[in-house]
């Protein structure tokens, strides 16, 4: 068994910053984050594998980082440049997809944390 703990959603204003932290207990194949907007379906923004190689949906690259520490047992996800549209829940997921390339379609996600909100006023 896996647990996930999401922290560090708020609100925030357009053009602002924030960075999501996930706990987790144990370390799988694959970690990541993905975002549900009020009435619409999860998906993915962001996954990492144990060696650190990442993916990123189209929408985020060039403004969400993901990354991870081993040591401290913590995925994050620090998310720049936010605007409105970012707003919603954020999920941190993990487990062993069969190609890492379809995890950002919750392809192989075993585990989910309760989620954290972020929300983005204009």
């Amino acid at each position: 068994q896996v647990q996930l703990v999401e922290s560090g959603g708020g609100s925030v204003q357009a053009g602002g910053s924030l960075r999501l932290s996930c706990g987790y207990t144990r370390l799988l194949g694959c970690m990541g984050w993905f975002h549900q907007a009020p009435g619409k379906e999860r998906e993915g923004v962001a996954a990492i594998d144990r060696a650190g190689n990442t993916r990123y949906a189209d929408s985020m690259k060039g403004r969400f980082t993901i990354s991870k520490d081993n040591a401290r047992n913590t995925l994050y996800l620090q998310m720049s440049s936010l605007s409105p549209e970012d707003t919603g829940m954020y999920y941190c997921a993990a487990g062993y997809p069969s190609s890492f390339e379809r995890f950002l379609d919750a392809t192989g996600v075993g585990y989910w944390g309760q989620g954290t909100q972020v929300t983005v006023s204009s």
